[in-house]
């Protein structure tokens, strides 16, 4: 992918996306000694980054395909975000979700107005789901992460913190099926205005971070981490994508991402869901990484959590 594939999907996509804010905060200054730029996709449309890459995707597809429809397979955040671009551009959209997708993201996907079709909670079985529907109805699948348009669209994110911040030193981003990490680190290393890309995995889900010490895609895989949005495999794409890209990877705990999910709460009054916190997590816990009064950005990747539990507490 060339760096001009990512600028042109910034223009195809602006119209659409929310500009998202870029947040701060002195005590995390003060906590790692240095800038830290925090850019809050939890407020983006669908509540994650995964509007950019859906919407640049689908808006590329031709009046053929968008008539028979769209097909893709989530937990949850690119569900939402496949959902709403179906319903804007009036293209009929199919959902295959996990039985153990959480009950909010399946709410507001059917909210948005596409069907939701059920898998067990194995990739295989999603896979194997969409498939089916593609071979039955024709439908072009959206792929979450293995697709060049979403990874495009994902790099964006970094266009636009570059864009109000200015060059960073360091951009801290999670890792999940890799379509956000491989989009923003190419960009750093396509444009040179990110010196470093880290990125952030739970210790439960660490695939690529296996992968990466391997140097080889890592297939075995039993995630069950709090962050349900980074259980998700690499594919062979967004492996070389990270491969070549990305300069380190660090796996953080479970407690750690609870504690980095409270501090977006209490200190900065932000919703962050569980994969979103993790670049925090791995930021707060690993300050001898970054070098002191360095710029460092720090993507949230979503805000979808579940909190009826608490509210039924009140």
């Amino acid at each position: 992918m060339k760096l001009e594939h990512i600028t042109q999907a910034y223009i195809r996509i602006s119209s659409a996306i929310k500009s998202t804010p870029v947040m701060t905060s002195q005590t995390l200054n003060e906590l790692v000694n240095a800038s830290v730029f925090v850019k809050a996709e939890n407020l983006q449309k669908g509540g994650a980054f995964k509007f950019r890459g859906a919407y640049n995707a689908i808006s590329l597809l031709s009046a053929d395909a968008k008539k028979k429809g769209i097909v893709t397979h989530s937990s949850g955040n690119h569900a939402q975000a496949v959902a709403i671009v179906g319903s804007m551009l009036s293209i009929p959209t199919t959902i295959v979700m996990p039985k153990n997708a959480p009950q909010v993201k399946v709410e507001a996907t059917t909210g948005y107005g596409a069907t939701v079709v059920y898998s067990e909670n194995s990739i295989e079985a999603r896979e194997k789901a969409c498939n089916e529907l593609i071979e039955k109805h024709g439908y072009t699948l959206i792929h979450p992460y293995d697709n060049e348009d979403v990874i495009a669209g994902a790099g964006t994110t970094a266009i636009e913190l570059v864009d109000e911040v200015g060059e960073l030193d360091y951009l801290v981003v999670p890792i999940g099926g890799g379509g956000l990490s491989s989009g923003t680190s190419l960009y750093a290393k396509l444009s040179g205005k990110i010196r470093k890309v880290i990125g952030a995995e739970p210790e439960m889900a660490d695939d690529a971070y296996r992968s990466l010490k391997a140097n080889k895609l890592v297939t075995s895989h039993t995630p069950t981490t709090i962050a349900d949005g980074l259980r998700t495999l690499l594919s062979e794409r967004t492996f070389g994508y990270i491969r070549d890209n990305v300069d380190e990877i660090i796996t953080v705990t479970e407690e750690q991402i609870k504690s980095a999910m409270k501090f977006y709460w209490e200190r900065m009054k932000l919703v962050v869901e569980p994969s979103g916190a993790v670049p925090l997590a791995l930021l707060r816990n690993n300050v001898s990484k970054f070098d002191e009064n360095s710029r460092i950005g720090v993507i949230i990747s979503g805000g979808n959590i579940d909190l009826t539990d608490f509210f039924h507490q009140l």
